[in-house]
């Protein structure tokens, strides 16, 4: 997939982050009314993920001027629950015209957490998993054989795993696994305790 599917337009900037305080929208360094900058705006952030974005970046920014360096970026993405790989981390900082050796500031970076987030797409990524699994097209699988495949490719699952995700989505381990369902039960949030 070519990366101007991936992100379309010029990435945003500060000023195109929303934050919603009590029910009430306010621009980030923003005098422009809400929405006239078109679809990009679309992404909306609570104040609660700036803050939980800023604290990590914090971390990397050992000095305190306010950048951490380009090299810092994929662990600080991770660690906020992205997935990044070191192609689109480098596309990323291309982007921004920095180099493996510079460093971003926090705009910079909350930025690139919007475009990777936005491009990732778990329900997607699983879809396409159980489509590849299900070559006559029926519209489901076999629990067996989503077992196999969770326990045999990519980031391999222990069968104590599999047997917890499908205690969690209501599978029966004999029964059919069907793709919307499915991936509406492990896309769900998780209970905050």
């Amino acid at each position: 997939m070519a990366a101007e599917h991936l992100l379309p337009g010029p990435p945003p900037n500060l000023a195109d982050f929303r934050l919603e305080a009590g029910g009430t929208e306010c621009a980030c360094g923003s005098s422009e009314p809400s929405g006239s900058r078109g679809p990009r705006m679309a992404k909306f952030l609570s104040q609660d993920q700036i803050n939980e974005y800023k604290e990590c970046f914090s971390l990397y920014d050992k000095q305190q001027r306010g950048k951490i360096k380009a090299t810092d970026l994929m662990v600080a993405l991770r660690c906020l629950g992205a997935s990044p790989t070191p192609w689109e981390v480098q596309r990323h900082l291309q982007t921004h015209g920095i180099d493996g050796n510079g460093e971003l500031d926090f705009s910079t970076f909350l930025t690139i957490m919007h475009m990777q987030i936005k491009q990732e797409d778990p329900r997607k990524e699983i879809l396409l998993a159980m489509l590849m699994a299900d070559k006559e097209k029926k519209g489901y699988i076999m629990a067996s054989d989503l077992r196999s495949k969770l326990t045999s490719l990519g980031e391999k699952l222990t069968h104590k795993e599999v047997d917890d995700l499908f205690r969690e989505a209501d599978i029966e381990p004999n029964g059919k696994v069907k793709y919307d369902e499915f991936i509406h039960k492990i896309t769900l949030p998780g209970r905050d305790y």
